[in-house]
């Protein structure tokens, strides 16, 4: 059921994600008169990234096909390099040594420097993950779309830039930041990690229930749809 339910959504994601892509990319013709829709693109497109990275990561922890990490593998590593050209066993790798020594200076997404600074902390994270395979593969795909295929480059920089950017923004802030940085209130065990008391609805539009991050680092085998539940019974309501 886990990975009926899992596949179904994983599906649904990436099938949304590249119509909306093909569709702003190779039908929509970006005017002034309709920049606030290819806004409205670039918002979706954003979010439906953040998705598509979420599915990766519960690829990652095997919970998106239990039992099956040929499959898992497949499937995390095509969504990964499609988001932003990553490199599959690299970002697994840094994912489980996060989990291993999370919010220590061995934890590949925290800045120990600046542990409350979101722009430092979020130019460290990006410098570690985004490297010359990603600049490689960002520019081939722009360079198609505006030498070979014509498209405008305004037009690829609001419907296919600016989402790629923002969801990296989104993933961050609610998925590393706002659950790893050190404030004065601490952390109440050695994951390291808080959860935001979103409702699930908001957590869902955040970043997929990613902000649920206690819950996750205390059962990493939960897939991202089934953490509000994880929440509840783990002694956290939600707020209504």
């Amino acid at each position: 059921m886990q990975a009926a339910i899992g596949l179904t959504l994983a599906v649904a994601i990436f099938a949304a994600w590249l119509s909306l892509h093909i569709y702003a990319i190779f039908v929509f013709d970006l005017g002034w008169g309709n920049i606030p829709v290819a806004l409205a693109i670039a918002l979706v497109q954003c979010w439906l990234s953040v998705g598509l990275f979420i599915v990766s990561h519960d690829a990652m922890h095997g919970s998106l096909v239990p039992g099956a990490p040929r499959l898992n593998g497949f499937i995390g590593g095509s969504l990964l390099f499609l988001y932003a050209g990553f490199a599959w066993r690299k970002m697994r790798d840094a994912h489980f040594a996060h989990h291993r020594n999370a919010g220590t200076r061995g934890d590949p997404d925290f800045d120990a420097d600046n542990p409350r600074s979101f722009w430092r902390w979020y130019f460290t994270f990006l410098k570690r993950y985004f490297g010359w395979g990603s600049l490689l593969y960002v520019s081939t795909i722009v360079t198609i779309y505006w030498l070979v295929v014509g498209v405008n480059m305004a037009q690829i920089v609001l419907v296919f830039g600016l989402p790629a950017i923002a969801s990296s923004i989104q993933l961050f802030y609610f998925g590393t930041y706002r659950p790893h940085r050190q404030d004065n209130d601490g952390f109440v065990d050695r994951h390291n990690a808080r959860s935001d008391g979103f409702s699930p609805l908001v957590s869902l539009a955040t970043c997929f229930h990613f902000g649920y991050h206690h819950e996750h680092h205390r059962f990493p085998q939960t897939p991202w749809w089934a953490l509000p539940g994880r929440r509840e019974k783990s002694g956290n309501p939600l707020e209504s």
